[in-house]
């Protein structure tokens, strides 16, 4: 921008503050702006700056030239978004560095029209995405405690991980919940958490609470025969003290 082209744009601004343009300030501007082209981008970026308003309603708007150098690079910049370079086959360094600026300056300038749509990533889904991808979504019964769906084979690979993996049938304590005690205080209405598990919990996670009546007695006249026969055998050793004990002269101790 010469000195020239800068009397012009600070006539410009001058329709929106009712500033005085002087030939110094021509100067000063066209110093400051010497990289900066007078065109509609530059324009542009003076209308920007006098269509916001100031947080301060009283405050004047009064236009520098870093605000135009800052608003016009934001305008220019906008274009770029979904930008993406276009190669050729072969091409050397030199090549792809003089295309590729080539390619971004017509697009900022306005002179080619901006890209509308993303850049779509080439390639094939990562591991995790396939992953997603093979489940089947049908198997999505459960609701969480938020309303979101849980797999039902997710429910049951916490559940074979220990009682928390249920939920427990004396507190209702949800999946991956401790146990609670009980509440009903006006402080305390839900309860605070125990330590260890309810014994129901503790029965289903280990799979008792799925044995018949039958099963169980069965269970438990196992395990009394099998207290009774370590009883006997106990009793059927001899205590230490009856032991006699023969020195190796073959004189009793």
């Amino acid at each position: 921008m010469n000195e020239k082209e800068a009397a012009t744009l600070l006539g410009y601004c001058a329709a929106f503050d009712n500033r005085k343009p002087s030939q110094a300030a021509a100067v000063a501007w066209a110093s400051a702006l010497h990289d900066v082209a007078l065109d509609a981008d530059t324009k542009a970026a003076v209308d920007a700056y006098y269509t916001t308003a100031p947080k301060d309603p009283e405050t004047k708007l009064w236009i520098l030239p870093h605000n135009v150098r800052t608003l016009r690079s934001k305008i220019r910049s906008k274009r770029l978004e979904n930008f993406q370079y276009e190669p050729i086959a072969g091409e050397t360094t030199a090549q792809y560095l003089a295309r590729y600026r080539g390619q971004v300056q017509a697009i900022a300038s306005g002179r080619v029209p901006a890209p509308t749509e993303r850049p779509a990533l080439e390639g094939g889904a990562d591991r995790f995405v396939r992953e997603l991808e093979a489940r089947d979504w049908q198997g999505m019964r459960a609701i969480d405690e938020e309303g979101r769906p849980v797999e039902a084979e997710l429910i049951d690979e916490v559940r074979r991980s220990g009682p928390l993996g249920l939920v427990c049938p004396t507190c209702q304590a949800a999946i991956g919940r401790p146990c609670k005690t009980p509440g009903g205080s006006e402080k305390q209405p839900l309860g605070k958490p125990r330590a260890k598990p309810h014994t129901a919990r503790l029965r289903a996670a280990s799979g008792r609470d799925s044995q018949t009546p039958e099963q169980r007695a069965a269970e438990e006249q196992r395990i009394r025969d099998m207290s009774a026969r370590h009883l006997a055998r106990q009793q059927a050793e001899p205590e230490i003290h009856d032991i006699e004990i023969v020195d190796p002269e073959g004189d009793a101790a």
